[in-house]
Order: structure tokens, then C-alpha cells, then sequence
């Protein structure tokens, strides 16, 4: 049963090092035509986070906190991680479509696809979440003991994405259509999840609040919050909890056995 998951985690470690280089050279190789680099990598977040700032913070919220927390820096909280998030996935479903002509006459394991994708955004990522990090402590919020658990939480984000990335990148292959389909939902997503907006705010109706929380990626923007300001450990909600690890899981399962059973027939659907 767990023959395929094996199989596919196995490769991940197994060609870590062939993983890394990939994704350094596409980091590089990313901005390489463009005068200010990798700088871009930095600009167009900066750019995107004064954009919501305006509009969600101070055009609909006039400048409000949020549970105490400076708009501003909760909305970092949510942004920095989506930032990762939407592009890595985007990104991963599509790896194996674009070099899979390259990689098929090679004893290539193509399972590696999706995670360079996801390293090489890497970089960015845990820049930006150092820099988070320092605002809040500049703006008193303190790391506490708390802080540890963002561990398990990147933990839990590296792994659905991955999970996701695998059985994403198989669709995306066979059906082309799919890609197209995978970026309106991250648009989607974006105002589905609590980023720009409080779900658990007093004007939402529970029952539209719990329905949002089946939506993995508010389990991973919330408990990164809850890491940042010290407000919850993440085993307090084990039905949630495993209700995540359950949903990530079976995409992991599903998506590793199809990509073994389709990964050797790729090529013939370019």
C-alpha cells in the first residue's frame, strides 16, 4: 500500500544533492536577463504587500488592528507564507510538463521535479520570513516559546505542498487543461484564506468560518500566526490537526501512485 509514497520520498533523498544544484541553477537562471537580478525576487513582494496594505488596511479597515496586531504586520504573517505558496504550487504542477521532453531518454527521476521548484522558492521565503521576524520584534512582539512549533509548521507546509506538487504535476501533464484551471483556484484561494481578511471576525458566521477551515493552507497561515504572537500550540486543536495530516496524506498516497504509474508514458502526452 505504501509501495508508491516509499518510492517517491526515497528519490527526494536519494538525489538531494542533484535537487539543490537544480534549484540554485534555476534561482540564478530565474532573473538572469534583467538588470536589477534577483532583486525582483524582493521588489514585486514589496510591491504587492503596499497594494493590499492600501486597500485592505486602510481603505476597507481604516488602519484597524486585528486582534491587537498592527494590520500591516498580520498581514505579513499571511502574505510572506502565500508567497511561497502560490507559486511553488503553480510552479510545481507544471515542472514535469516542461522538462519531461528533456528527462525522458535519461534515467531521470522525474519525482524530483516538483520539489527543485519548490527549494529554489526557497530562498525568498526564508528571507522574507527573517525580515518578518525582525519587524515584529521592533514592534514588540517578542519571540516566545511559541516560536519553536514554525518548525512543525514549515514541516507541515513542505509536505502538503509536496503531496500537492506530485499529484498536481501528473494532471497537469495528462489533462493541459488542468494548469490553466490550478491558477484561477490560487487566485481564488488567495481571498479564501485568512490573509487579507479575518475569518474569525465578529461579522463572519461561524458556520462560514468552519467551512473555510477545510481549506489546508488556512491550517498553515494560522499556525504560523499562532507561532509569531504566542497565542496557541498546534496539538490544543488535535481534531483540526488531524484532519490536515489525514488530507495530506491521502493527496501524498494518490498522487505518488499515479505518478509511478503514469511517469514512464509522460513523453507520449506532449
Amino acid at each position: 500500500m505504501f509501495y508508491s509514497i516509499k518510492t517517491v520520498l526515497k528519490e527526494q533523498f536519494e538525489y538531494r544533492k542533484l535537487i539543490y544544484r537544480m534549484s540554485l541553477f534555476e534561482l540564478k537562471g530565474s532573473h538572469q536577463a534583467h538588470y536589477l537580478g534577483t532583486l525582483w525576487q524582493f521588489i514585486h513582494p514589496v510591491i504587492q504587500i503596499l497594494i493590499y496594505w492600501l486597500v485592505f488596511g486602510i481603505g476597507l479597515r481604516g488602519g484597524q488592528p486585528v486582534d491587537g496586531v498592527p494590520f500591516i504586520l498580520w498581514l505579513l504573517m499571511g502574505l510572506i507564507p502565500w508567497f511561497f505558496i502560490s507559486p511553488s504550487l503553480v510552479q510545481g504542477s507544471n515542472s514535469v510538463f516542461q522538462k519531461v521532453n528533456l528527462v525522458s531518454k535519461m534515467n531521470f527521476p522525474v519525482s524530483i521535479l516538483p520539489m527543485i521548484k519548490l527549494i529554489s522558492n526557497s530562498f525568498q521565503f526564508f528571507i522574507l520570513l527573517i525580515l518578518l521576524t525582525i519587524a515584529l520584534t521592533f514592534s514588540g512582539f517578542y519571540p516566545t516559546i511559541y516560536m519553536f512549533q514554525i518548525f512543525y509548521y514549515l514541516f507541515c507546509l513542505y509536505m502538503f505542498l509536496f503531496s500537492f506538487s506530485i499529484l498536481s504535476s501528473t494532471f497537469s501533464t495528462l489533462i493541459r487543461d488542468y494548469q490553466m484551471f490550478l491558477q484561477s483556484m490560487m487566485r481564488m484561494l488567495l481571498y479564501l484564506s485568512p490573509i487579507l481578511w479575518n475569518p474569525e471576525g465578529e461579522l463572519v458566521p461561524e458556520w462560514l468560518s468552519n467551512l473555510l477551515k477545510l481549506n489546508p493552507f488556512y491550517y498553515i497561515i494560522n499556525g504560523f500566526r499562532d507561532s509569531f504572537l504566542g497565542r496557541a500550540w498546534f496539538f490544543e486543536d488535535i481534531i483540526y490537526t488531524s484532519y490536515f495530516w489525514l488530507l495530506t496524506f491521502v493527496i501524498l498516497y494518490v498522487g505518488a501512485h499515479l505518478h509511478l504509474r503514469f511517469r514512464k508514458n509522460f513523453v507520449d502526452y506532449l
